[in-house]
């Protein structure tokens, strides 16, 4: 099994050395070789998954002498290489016809090897140097994909700026391993983490507690990597690079931050301040995400904010003690979306075919003979709106696991599962539909099944992930707050719900005047939306103030 360990991240590399060795002679069969290769890293990723999860095997350490060039076989490198061979295949497989036509086919496919191997070196690293290798590596063969098309000056562009942003999210890592080890002074994570266990409280420089300046730094560089508000902008602008890197980056790239603070989970959980930041950058950057996804005219654009809003959710996740859901939601995240962008050319060819624009109601009455739609009053909608999904939620997770209320954390969580499912439901009510007493019952039929599902794979999930449950309630109790003051943000946010709703119902009864009246409001909010918060345009000024300072610079010390 020890072998089989060293082989998940090595064969990429070999596959990318061969297809450049042999590019010359095979030609375009290169990328047979390719794909052949990362299937069998996927059989592999899957036997020793198996092997795991039956007991065959446990967690398991192997490096050099001096600690570092390791890898290690926990349940979280166990799942992730499993997912990460696995997106990679099915992309090897995508781009064997996608980038047939494309120049420097033979290159693609090792850049793509490359990254293949250094995400699984990440997922899988034992120690801090072979980890540091991985996410700085990771950064670097990203810019070479994104930047694959030398022809538009966009791409090179954006992949250059985020280049320089993955830059800046390594430089907090580096010097929170520099930090670990001048406290425990130890490399390998088995050693560290069982250190920093026995002795939370070390303190290192101006007499900064040592888990809490790691903690910091590591979320530091999780917000570069997983483009969290306000360094998010690289990743919705990444558009014009290959679909399939698109899909990669987006599916697997950009969950790196939330393996990271996973890998250092025992550093988080000493540090339940870092963990209150975790929570409302991961909630800011979830609302814009979302937000910013609803009025972008470009499918890839509109699937980029998607993915920065879901990163966002993923970080509130582990910011509120939930860190195993939150790997269970980049798994689902990465398979979703990863199939979402290479149907994105589908989805683009049927729009070119159909502009998606309603027919007027008389039209379908008259040439297409199809009923008047009709819809539910307002008060019957609101309160299954309102109830419905707060029911099923509650008694899923009562299910599941009986002390799930007792967790802060947790409870916020249903929370937003509960908006969410208020928002599935209005939005099916607003829908057109002959029989909307059937397709309500459709929905809620639909959404009482997702939550069952995802609440008993979600729990199993964590018991999986986390088997030692004093740690998990641990991690749980480091995210709360103030009992009163938790209650308090509980009662406010399901007010704001509530007046959310109240608000739609009025502009429904009285759409007209209001409409009138609060024009221009929605106007400017609009505005502000599609200029994206101008966060881009600060970057860009910012960038053309450092450039004149040093062109003045230049002058003054007269260096040219």
């Amino acid at each position: 099994m020890i072998e089989l360990q060293w082989l998940i991240p090595l064969l990429p590399f070999l596959a990318a050395l061969l297809v450049h060795l042999l590019g010359g002679r095979m030609g375009k069969r290169v990328a047979r070789l390719s794909v052949g290769i990362n299937l069998l890293v996927v059989v592999i990723a899957a036997f020793q998954l198996t092997a795991y999860i039956a007991g065959d095997t446990g967690p398991q350490w192997m490096g050099l002498a001096n600690g570092w060039g390791s890898l290690q076989l926990d349940p979280l490198s166990a799942i992730m290489a499993l997912v990460v061979s696995g997106i990679s295949l099915v992309v090897h497989i995508y781009s064997v016809r996608y980038m047939i036509e494309e120049p420097g086919y033979g290159r693609f496919f090792m850049l793509l090897d490359v990254m293949t191997g250094s995400i699984l070196l990440m997922v899988m690293a034992g120690d801090l140097i072979t980890l540091l290798i991985a996410w700085h590596l990771i950064g670097v063969v990203l810019y070479f994909l994104l930047a694959h098309n030398t022809e538009p000056p966009t791409a090179q562009r954006y992949a250059f700026w985020t280049f320089i942003t993955y830059r800046l999210g390594d430089l907090p890592l580096v010097l929170a391993a520099v930090i670990l080890f001048q406290a425990y002074g130890v490399l390998d994570f088995p050693t560290l983490f069982e250190r920093i266990a026995e002795m939370p409280d070390v303190r290192t420089f101006m007499d900064l507690p040592v888990t809490g300046t790691v903690a910091f730094l590591v979320a530091l560089s999780a917000f570069a990597k997983s483009a969290q508000f306000p360094l998010h902008t690289w990743l919705p602008y990444t558009m014009e690079g290959p679909t399939p890197v698109s899909a990669l980056m987006h599916a697997g790239i950009v969950n790196a931050g939330g393996i990271i603070i996973n890998r250092f989970a025992p550093v988080f959980v000493h540090s339940g301040e870092i963990l209150h930041l975790l929570f409302v950058v991961g909630l800011v950057t979830a609302l814009i995400g979302s937000v910013l996804m609803l009025t972008q005219n470009d499918i890839k654009k509109s699937l980029g904010y998607s993915t920065m809003g879901q990163m966002g959710f993923m970080i509130m996740e582990t910011g509120a003690g939930a860190f195993a859901l939150a790997i269970f939601h980049l798994i689902a995240h990465g398979l979703f979306k990863g199939t979402m962008f290479l149907g994105a050319g589908n989805v683009i060819g049927a729009a070119r075919k159909h502009d998606g624009v309603p027919n007027d109601p008389l039209y379908d009455f008259l040439v297409e003979r199809k009923s008047a739609p009709a819809r539910l009053p307002w008060l019957i909608i609101g309160a299954v709106t309102l109830i419905v999904p707060l029911v099923i939620l509650v008694m899923a997770h009562a299910w599941v696991a009986e002390d799930f209320f007792q967790k802060q954390g947790a409870i916020v969580l249903l929370f937003f599962g509960w908006i969410t499912g208020v928002q599935v439901l209005f939005a099916t009510h607003r829908l057109d539909s002959e029989n909307p007493v059937r397709m309500m019952a459709l929905i809620i039929l639909s959404f009482a099944l997702i939550v069952v599902g995802y609440s008993f794979v979600g729990h199993s999930f964590e018991t999986f992930l986390y088997p030692d449950e004093v740690f998990r309630n641990a991690l749980y109790h480091a995210a709360g707050i103030d009992a009163v003051t938790f209650d308090m943000l509980v009662i406010l946010l399901a007010l704001i719900v509530v007046l959310g709703w109240m608000g739609a119902y009025l502009t429904n009864v009285s759409r007209q005047r209001i409409d009138e009246g609060h024009g221009n409001a929605r106007l400017t909010l609009y505005s502000l939306f599609s200029r994206e918060f101008y966060v881009a345009d600060v970057y860009d000024r910012m960038t053309v103030t450092l450039l004149d300072f040093s062109k003045r610079l230049n002058v003054w010390l007269k260096w040219s």
